[in-house]
């Protein structure tokens, strides 16, 4: 990967991380104590999985904004629109299913999360396809996540 600007890649790579320490505000506390007492399905992973996760997947996030925001075949905003479309829903799933402790409001949520990354992944690929490869796992951690959530709201 070419660095073609130093902001931009700062920019890129801050943005993410900043969705997720918005999301880690609400969920800490939760998870040793609420989340703690929820009814799981099975293939739930275990607590100290999310973090490091979470944390790839948002420096995933940041590298594909990165190459999206610096391609040469990037015709409009629209790109950067999705994108902040889908860090807003991943900062307030956050708050909706561990803040107010909601796995319905947070299936609420969930669900457009999970569409609007796709749609990104796929708005992506026009402008640069390693944007959109990078991208995967964090769809499908998004998927589990949905399924989790699901679960969670069926099984409470």
């Amino acid at each position: 990967m070419k660095i073609k600007s130093i902001p931009k890649l700062a920019i890129s790579l801050i943005i993410p991380q900043l969705a997720g320490f918005i999301g880690s505000n609400f969920t800490t506390d939760s998870i040793s104590s609420w989340y703690e007492t929820l009814a799981k399905p099975e293939f739930t992973p275990p607590n100290y999985v999310f973090g490091p996760v979470w944390i790839t997947l948002y420096f995933l996030i940041g590298v594909s904004l990165y190459l999206v925001w610096t391609s040469e075949k990037r015709k409009s905003g629209k790109l950067l629109v999705i994108f902040g479309v889908q860090m807003f829903l991943n900062a307030i799933w956050s708050i909706a299913f561990f803040g107010l402790q909601s796995p319905i409001l947070g299936l609420a949520i969930i669900i457009p999360l999970l569409g609007s990354i796709a749609l990104m992944i796929g708005t992506f690929w026009r402008a640069s396809r390693p944007a959109s490869y990078v991208l995967i796992p964090y769809i499908v951690w998004v998927s589990i996540a949905t399924y989790l959530n699901y679960n969670i709201w069926v099984l409470n």
